[in-house]
């Protein structure tokens, strides 16, 4: 099968499909490594709303991706960023998508993003206005009976003086909280608003802020996910969690090193990532929970290229590539974004996650991804 892609200024080349579509595997009860898929939300493209303003979900297309993830055996990872938490959803929009997964998945593992982005950092003046923020979203998930991952927030690095702020605000929440949470250390390659997390731009402090809020807590703290795009950074924090608190991989780029791990231990996962790898990752895991080693990296390695190229910076803009896959794999019948986010990166991105895409088995029906590659090409006039 063929298509005419064209180059950085338009010179078509006829690109000829070699990949495979990756073989459908489910995780089992107990698999070899927790695994959640940040899950991404469709939008209602026949909205009458601007992309600017109040968000408008096709809550059937979302609820039906989300059922396929759980149908994988994957966990999800509810509201989080990938589903443009702070850059299109707001907290109510956040809040009925809980209640919606938590309604239609009850069974499911499950965990939902909670955070303070109902307020306005810029009109935040003291560290009470960030407690009771977190605590009113706690109180609302916790009592449609989701457990929770702790976001990190614009608000508190906008008023925190010293890393004694961070561990007094996450103490008093996580004290508020049923059952033990994962915190999430988002770095400023995703949020450039998050810079200084922690107290501090330097790591090494900024992580010895992180544990400290865990040793003080570790009841309460299931596992922590480090989103930093640094394999060595997540090691050397992983090495020093307390014994029962997890690490959660959220590298993006490094995630089959990590996951698999090493003779002092391993991580789990908590990616955007493994929402367009999602049946690579159901694989490949399950492959690790029957000892094969050499299977697990021998799938998720190929998807090396393809995460980094969605993942390039600006990086917060991950979630285009997400999405486009996910129309080009038929998870939704339009390529509409929240906020307009769909506009966010340009043609030859897209070229290249279908290229990547085709050659790693991810394209789930080539035939049909043609045809939607060939629509996107023909509304750029190529």
């Amino acid at each position: 099968m063929k298509i005419a892609l064209p180059d950085t200024v338009g010179r078509l080349a006829d690109y000829t499909l070699t990949g495979t579509p990756i073989a459908a595997a489910t995780l089992g009860a107990n698999p070899a490594r927790v695994v959640y898929s940040a899950a991404h939300v469709v939008a209602d493209p026949f909205t009458a709303s601007d992309p600017s303003g109040r968000a408008a979900v096709d809550w059937g297309k979302t609820m039906e991706f989300r059922r396929y993830l759980a149908g994988l055996g994957l966990g999800i990872a509810e509201a989080m960023d990938t589903a443009q938490r702070g850059m299109g959803l707001d907290w109510p929009g956040a809040l009925e998508l809980i209640r919606r997964t938590r309604e239609e998945l009850p069974d499911a593992l499950v965990a939902n993003g909670c955070g303070t982005d109902h307020l306005d950092p810029a009109t935040v003046t003291s560290l009470d206005d960030v407690r009771r923020a977190y605590l009113e979203q706690a109180a609302a998930i916790q009592k449609l009976g989701g457990r929770i991952i702790l976001m990190a927030s614009r608000a508190l690095v906008r008023v925190a003086k010293r890393p004694e702020d961070y561990i007094g605000i996450y103490s008093d929440v996580l004290a508020a909280c049923d059952e033990p949470v994962i915190l999430h250390w988002l770095g400023d390659m995703f949020d450039p608003q998050l810079a200084g997390y922690w107290g501090n731009t330097d790591f090494d402090p900024a992580m010895q802020t992180a544990l400290a809020v865990i040793e003080a807590n570790a009841a309460k703290v299931d596992g922590i996910k480090i989103s930093l795009l640094d394999k060595d950074k997540e090691i050397v924090m992983r090495r020093r969690l307390p014994a029962g608190v997890k690490m959660y991989t959220g590298d993006d780029f490094n995630y089959p090193e990590l996951i698999e791990g090493d003779s002092e231990g391993f991580s789990h996962a908590l990616l955007g990532i493994f929402d367009p790898l999602a049946p690579a990752a159901a694989y490949a895991v399950e492959r690790l929970g029957e000892g094969d080693e050499a299977g697990f990296r021998a799938t998720l390695d190929p998807t090396g290229p393809l995460a980094r190229l969605i993942f390039r910076a600006p990086t917060q803009y991950y979630k285009t590539g997400v999405v486009f896959l996910a129309w080009l794999n038929g998870f939704q019948d339009h390529f509409v974004m929240l906020n307009g986010a769909q506009a966010m990166r340009p043609l030859p991105y897209f070229v290249e996650i279908f290229r990547l895409a085709d050659q790693c088995g991810l394209l789930r029906d080539p035939e049909r991804a043609v045809e939607r590659m060939k629509r996107l090409l023909a509304l750029h006039g190529a």
